[in-house]
């Protein structure tokens, strides 16, 4: 069988980053749930004013966000790990119901070679946002490097659970199945010898993983 750093754990493909139309509801909620800092409303103040008020700061809030990211994501290009996950640390803490930094470190530690790290930090994310199909997608990558199938499986079939047009966990679903497909052909080839079939069928998925771009 081909090991986990093999041609086939090599073109399981990652997704760098969440799509921003399908958590635009998370962010939205982390916006009005944390609320802008040193901000309060009095009993006898104008409600529409106030209302005014908070969206403009609300939006203020937002775009340092995505500012923030945006610096982080150009440290990242640059491989200047430590100061992007130094960065992303204190996004999260300041947005601790936003998944956006909190995945993108997973992304800069996965990117570090730094998988049980990495794993950890998806495990996070998927306790906490198990919506958002792209960290199963990811985390089942890391899986499949490990040689660890199953859970690799379970993870994107969560993932597809969450999104079912999420084309890139589909693709990896049937990298995972080919994988777990050619194993068992070759358990039935060892056990049986004269089993040409299972031999047959080792063959044909061995190929069609080898010579897959």
């Amino acid at each position: 069988m081909r090991a986990a750093a093999g041609p086939l754990f090599s073109r399981y493909r990652l997704t760098s980053s969440p799509s921003i139309y399908r958590h635009a509801a998370i962010i939205v909620a982390a916006i009005a749930l944390i609320g802008p800092p040193g901000f309060a409303r009095g009993a006898d103040s104008d409600p529409s004013s106030t209302a005014s008020a908070t969206q403009e700061i609300s939006e203020a809030a937002r775009k340092a966000y995505a500012e923030s990211m945006r610096e982080a994501r150009a440290l990242l290009t640059q491989k200047k790990y430590d100061e992007a996950i130094a960065k992303l640390d204190r996004l999260a803490t300041e947005r601790p119901r936003e998944p956006q930094a909190r995945f993108l470190k997973a992304v800069a530690l996965t990117d570090q070679k730094k998988a049980d790290a990495a794993v950890a930090a998806y495990r996070s994310l998927v306790a906490d946002f198990p919506e958002m199909p792209e960290p199963h997608n990811n985390l089942a990558v890391l899986y499949a490097q490990k040689g660890e199938l199953a859970l690799a499986r379970d993870e994107l079939l969560l993932a597809i659970g969450t999104a079912p047009d999420y084309a890139l966990a589909h693709e990896n679903l049937g990298d995972v199945y080919a994988q777990l497909a050619a194993e068992q052909y070759e358990r039935a080839a060892s056990i049986d010898k004269r089993n040409k079939t299972a031999g047959a069928k080792l063959k044909m998925v061995r190929d069609v993983i080898q010579n897959t771009p």
